[in-house]
């Protein structure tokens, strides 16, 4: 048994909006949480709380210090969910965006010299590091990852990497294959050859599942997205380490050293990525017994691991008396069976069935999961494996064995 009980799975789906229903289409299995985790209810609260307020930041008014101090405690919030010294916390368009811009800045700011990177990576990173080290005269290389297990490793940036790399771009979790990255291991391999190298991270996909730590990493930027992370839409949330931070950017002139931000950014935003990392806290207090915040952070990260590597494993290997998928007849696992880089989500094809009928098909049973075509989002993973698409099946922790349970079942009813 994980530390996460039955009771405790409880009283987390109660925290989440939606859990087993669609406001659409009515009940259903909730698989789809790559393309965007469920929402807490604290941070649909948070979101009308914070609209309805006229007042902006920057006044000498009671409401407009008050909108400060939850910026200020957001940020150390932030800080804290990512193990963050120093450096700056910043609120933009989406991760996306925010991967443009520090990866844009650190290829601007650094000498001549190579943009090192890797075919696993999301098309938001690699875009990045393909339009900026051409503007910036650099050369951009890109380290094959392995398509067997759907990583790439420590080794093979250490193979690669050469003493003139001065930008590093990492994935941390991959939203195709699931699986994740080493990443101190990978930021270590960087290190040893090329010390000065300014390290962004993706770690878009990664941030659900808990377990960061920029600190032990010792790298120079991390993304998120959270919407992916149990908040909303409409913002994307970055750290930017003191180095990173001191290169020329976009930015107001005569603003502060070291400033991000441009224009005045959605308080609300803010805020409701407090109500992220106040999750993580009750649910660390509620499966360890560690009094410091970071502490029960990473207790939380530790029990999401558990509690969804279980899941995944009842997903491919049965439940029940109902086979898993790496029982069922014709079906492929993308990145192999029993892989423990494995992060909340399976990958699968069927031989001879197009993955959008299977999709569909489940849809009808009210499970819901998602295609993954071999284009710009993911091609870099189906095409060597000569497939043109795969099922994406994501989980996160608020979902159970019996959701799992019903999905198999309804598998075995269509594939007959």
């Amino acid at each position: 048994m994980t530390a996460i009980t039955p009771a405790l799975l409880d009283d987390i789906r109660g925290k989440f909006a939606h859990v087993d229903t669609c406001p659409f289409t009515g009940p259903r299995v909730f698989f789809e949480n790559a393309g965007g985790a469920l929402t807490l209810k604290s941070v649909v609260e948070t979101t009308a709380k914070f609209a309805a307020i006229p007042d902006n930041q920057g006044r000498d008014n009671a409401a407009s210090h008050a909108l400060v101090s939850v910026i200020d405690k957001a940020r150390a919030d932030a800080a804290l969910f990512l193990n963050a010294t120093g450096g700056k916390i910043i609120v933009g368009e989406s991760g996306t965006e925010l991967l443009f811009r520090l990866i844009a800045d650190a290829c601007l700011g650094s000498e001549a010299g190579v943009v090192l990177g890797s075919t696993i990576e999301h098309p938001a990173s690699r875009s990045a590091a393909a339009r900026w080290s051409q503007v910036a005269g650099k050369r951009h290389v890109l380290i094959a990852h392995d398509d067997a297990t759907g990583t790439v490793t420590p080794e093979a940036y250490a193979a690669a990497v050469t003493p003139d790399v001065k930008v590093a771009t990492i994935l941390h979790t991959s939203p195709v294959t699931g699986m994740g990255m080493d990443l101190p291991g990978i930021a270590a391999a960087i290190r040893a050859v090329a010390p000065e190298a300014l390290i962004i991270v993706d770690g878009i996909q990664h941030a659900c599942h808990g377990g960061i730590d920029v600190a032990a990493a010792g790298v120079d930027g991390y993304v998120m997205s959270p919407y992916k992370v149990f908040s909303r839409h409409g913002y994307g949330l970055a750290w930017a380490s003191e180095r990173l931070s001191a290169l020329r950017h976009n930015a107001l002139i005569g603003a502060p050293e070291g400033s991000w931000e441009l224009g005045t950014r959605d308080t609300g935003a803010y805020a409701t990525f407090s109500d992220v990392v106040g999750y993580f806290d009750w649910l660390g207090g509620r499966v360890s017994d560690a009094t410091d915040r970071r502490a029960r952070i990473e207790a939380a990260g530790r029990a999401i691991h558990e509690h969804e590597a279980a899941l995944t494993h009842a997903m491919l290997h049965g439940t029940g008396n109902l086979p898993g998928l790496a029982e069922m007849p014709g079906v492929g696992i993308i990145g192999g069976v029993d892989n423990p880089a494995r992060e909340g989500l399976v990958g699968f094809y069927v031989d001879g069935k197009a993955s959008a009928e299977i999709v569909a098909a489940l849809s009808d049973e009210g499970i819901r999961v998602h295609t993954r075509k071999a284009d710009h989002y993911s091609g870099n993973v189906l095409t060597p494996l000569g497939k043109p698409d795969c099922v994406r099946v994501s989980l996160c922790h608020y979902n159970t064995e019996g959701e799992v349970a019903s999905f198999l079942a309804a598998m075995t009813r269509i594939l007959g």
